[in-house]
């Protein structure tokens, strides 16, 4: 009996090396929206993202597949009319991860770290756009001109 459960045991460890990656690979599909100051939608939107494993182009608002990893993802959105904006999500290690130390093994566990697949992104990002300066409502610092203020210019 004992016999049966220590191969119980390595045969578990043998099969779920890399259990990460195995149940969610080493991609995410990562969804980034931009939004005004107001918070209505500004769609549109070139966005560049960026970590250590490559660089993806999306248009917002869309949706790109992306490789984990353990770095940072740094994004930079510009449409014409609006400041560039830039944002950076930190990745976070997924619970599986540590599942997988216990039973994965160092092999398991090495495997999801280098391949990324023990890291995830936030799957929506939304990111606030400014009009840039050129196109910013103007502010006029006179007093607005009033029936009143006409009937006194004429009698000075």
């Amino acid at each position: 009996m004992m016999a049966k459960s220590r191969v119980a045991v390595i045969f578990a460890a043998v099969t779920l090396q890399g259990c990460a990656s195995i149940v969610s690979g080493s991609t995410q599909s990562v969804s980034v929206e931009t939004k005004s100051s107001t918070g209505t939608q500004v769609a549109g939107a070139s966005c560049k993202m960026t970590n250590d494993k490559g660089t993806w182009f999306v248009t917002t608002p869309g949706t790109v597949p992306i490789h984990r990893s353990y770095d940072d993802l740094t994004l930079i959105c510009t449409k014409d009319g609006y400041e560039p904006a830039t944002d950076v999500e930190k990745s976070s290690t997924k619970g599986m991860a540590f599942g997988n130390i216990l039973f994965g093994g160092l092999i398991g566990t090495g495997v999801d770290v280098a391949s990324g697949a023990a890291y995830d992104y936030p799957t929506l990002i939304s990111i606030m756009m400014k009009l840039s300066s050129e196109n910013a409502p103007v502010s006029s610092s006179k007093p607005p001109v009033t029936k009143a203020s006409l009937e006194g210019a004429v009698n000075d």
